[in-house]
């Protein structure tokens, strides 16, 4: 390949990422405000701005779209969550990190996420490739959460505790699906912050000890190492 193939193959390659990605974003968006009978192939592409050829190239099935943009949106959140909270001060402030943890759970994601998941009840084709995927998200935001709040999984309850911070959280993204009782979650918020520091240690665990995010796999990684194997 001489300089001139290589200098047109890189914007055709940028291009081509960017399509993937304005895919994705609006199969998500779709999904949230349609459903999943509302949210088709060709719906996602004109919302895109891109043909439905263009889209099947990148998405063969309407399958593979959706769980790749739940997939990725869940990625980019969980990237999202962790800079808001830099290595060594998100433990310093617990209330913050369940109200950060709850928002994941009250916005277009998790209503995207809902109709996949109600789809995957209906249709087998679909349900495997959803429990998977609900399986990796859930490990990756069990993982944020027990580094963020300083947990020592070690501790008798801790990992339990965690694991009903995000039960908490996801049911009450589901009660926001109805209706937005922001004056409500402050309240549980404040009330789990309280609970956090008294299951977990109010003298907030030694980060040091803990093991770092960096290095672990994220969704994406997880799903990438799953498809070598």
């Amino acid at each position: 390949m001489n300089a001139a193939d290589r200098a047109e193959r890189v914007p055709k390659q940028d291009r081509s990422r960017a399509t993937r990605q304005r895919l994705l974003e609006a199969a998500v968006a779709c999904l949230a405000a349609r459903g999943w009978a509302g949210s088709t192939v060709s719906v996602v592409a004109e919302h895109a701005g891109v043909s439905r050829g263009a889209a099947q190239h990148h998405f063969p099935t309407r399958e593979d779209l959706f769980t790749a943009a739940v997939e990725y949106v869940a990625e980019e959140r969980s990237v999202a969550l962790r800079a808001l909270f830099p290595e060594g001060t998100a433990a310093d402030d617990r209330r913050a990190v369940v109200a950060a943890l709850v928002d994941l759970y009250t916005g277009p994601l998790f209503r995207a996420a809902l109709h996949l998941w109600v789809a995957a009840s209906n249709e087998e084709q679909l349900r495997g490739r959803v429990t998977e995927l609900e399986a990796r998200v859930g490990r990756e935001s069990h993982r944020i959460a027990v580094d963020l709040l300083g947990a020592d999984e070690a501790r008798p309850g801790a990992r339990e505790t965690v694991q009903g911070l995000l039960d908490m959280a996801r049911g009450l993204g589901l009660a926001n699906l109805l209706t937005d009782d922001g004056a409500r979650r402050e309240r549980v918020v404040e009330q789990w912050a309280r609970l956090l520091d008294e299951a977990l240690g109010a003298d907030r665990t030694d980060r040091s000890k803990l093991p770092a995010l960096k290095g672990k796999k994220t969704i994406a990684g997880e799903a990438k190492s799953r498809k070598r194997s």
